[in-house]
């Protein structure tokens, strides 16, 4: 197969290459010309008489990154010693632990109505839907809480 029916039959990695391609446009170099009459031209290629710009990239890496470990709070911040914080942790814990088998007994009884709706043949799609729709946000709800709790300490 040629190059060109490869790249055309494989979207997703012409466009990855693409995107690499993009890169270097982002790195190009800018030059700023000022006419005799004070208009300002920006430009990426040279121009006689124009001066190359130095520009950092915004929202980068700052020039001096600070240690991991370095205290850089204020001297007056508050401060939580370690057995304060590990008991509001555990009382967090727990807290997020009484919330899923709550929410654990609503995932249950919803299911259960759900159930119950599609065994009563009166029941109209719209009830069915709102109960379906309970379910998935009960289920929304306890993966959202085990996601908390697999982020405690």
């Amino acid at each position: 197969m040629t190059l060109f029916k490869i790249r055309f039959m494989k979207p997703p990695g012409l466009f990855v290459l693409l995107c690499m391609a993009h890169i270097g446009w982002a790195q190009a170099e800018i030059y700023k010309y000022i006419d005799a009459d004070g208009h300002v031209t920006y430009s990426s290629s040279p121009i006689k008489g124009a001066k190359k710009l130095n520009l950092e990239p915004k929202g980068g890496m700052p020039s001096t990154v600070r240690a991991h470990n370095v205290d850089t709070s204020p001297s007056d911040f508050p401060r939580v010693d370690s057995n304060t914080q590990k008991n509001r942790d555990g009382a967090r814990r727990k807290i997020l632990e009484d919330e899923l088998a709550n929410e654990g007994k609503l995932l249950a009884e919803a299911r259960q109505n759900l159930k119950n709706g599609y065994e009563n043949q009166e029941a109209p799609m719209s009830k069915i839907k709102e109960l379906q729709e309970l379910v998935m946000l009960h289920e929304k709800n306890i993966e959202a809480l085990k996601s908390e709790l697999a982020n405690l300490k």
